[in-house]
C-alpha cells in the first residue's frame, strides 16, 4: 500500500473558507463543530438545499432558543 491511510485535516483551507468566505468571527469559526463545517461547505456549494418550511418548524419545536 502506497502513501498515508488518512490525510491529515487542511486546516489552512478549513479557516480560509471559515474566515474568508463565510466571514465568521475567529471565536464563531472555532465554536464549530467539524459536521457544521462540513454542512456550511456543502450549503455554500449547493450541494445541500435548506430545510422547507415544516422541517425548520420542527427543529425549533424540538431545540427552542429560549
Amino acid at each position: 500500500m502506497s502513501g498515508p491511510l488518512f490525510r491529515p485535516f487542511p486546516w489552512t483551507q478549513a479557516i480560509g473558507f471559515g474566515l474568508g468566505v463565510l466571514r465568521l468571527a475567529p471565536d464563531a469559526f472555532w465554536r464549530m463543530t467539524p459536521r457544521e463545517l462540513a454542512c456550511a461547505i456543502r450549503m455554500t456549494a449547493g450541494e445541500a438545499a435548506a430545510p422547507d418550511r415544516a422541517a425548520l418548524d420542527d427543529l425549533m419545536r424540538q431545540y427552542p432558543d429560549g
